[in-house]
């Protein structure tokens, strides 16, 4: 298993996204969870491919 230690979500386009749906707020630990949740879809998604014989990770794979 590999372990991703930098953040993949970016914190700005997350408030661009919670502005436009009327969200003002962001608890601390939001983002941390968000980011696991991200890396966890990558890594679900690269197994996937794997499993099928390819190398390339494709939208399918989510």
């Amino acid at each position: 298993m590999f372990i991703i230690n930098n953040m993949i979500t970016v914190r700005t386009q997350v408030k661009d996204i919670m502005k436009e749906a009327a969200m003002e707020n962001m608890s601390g630990d939001f983002i941390d969870k968000l980011d696991e949740k991200v890396k966890q879809l990558i890594l679900d998604a690269i197994r996937r491919a794997k499993e099928n014989g390819r190398r390339t990770v494709m939208g399918k794979d989510i």
